[in-house]
C-alpha cells in the first residue's frame, strides 16, 4: 500500500485533549508528524471537524481538522501555521 503522507508519522502513546468551543475530552495519540496526527477517542460522534489538540505532556497545541475516522480513530491534519505552541 502507498503512503502518500508528505512526512513519516512517529508511532506514540501519548495522552492528549480534543478542545472545542469550552469543552474538553480525553484522547489518545497514536502516531503524530509535523502535519498531522492520528487519535484513539472513546466516541467519535462528539468530536467537531475542527478543534485545538492539546498534548498532555508538553502542553503544545495543533489547530486541527479531522481527515478521516475509522471506528473509535480519528485522522487529523494540521491547519498550515498552526504548529505546536
Amino acid at each position: 500500500m502507498d503512503d502518500k503522507r508528505k512526512y513519516p508519522r512517529v508511532e506514540i502513546e501519548e495522552l492528549a485533549y480534543v478542545s472545542s468551543g469550552g469543552s474538553v475530552m480525553s484522547c489518545v495519540v497514536r502516531n503524530i508528524s509535523p502535519a498531522g496526527a492520528a487519535i484513539d477517542v472513546d466516541n467519535p460522534a462528539f468530536v467537531p471537524q475542527r478543534f485545538r489538540l492539546v498534548l498532555a505532556k508538553d502542553s503544545s497545541v495543533h489547530d486541527c481538522r479531522v481527515i478521516w475516522i475509522q471506528k473509535n480513530r480519528i485522522g487529523l491534519a494540521f491547519i498550515d501555521g498552526q504548529g505546536g505552541r
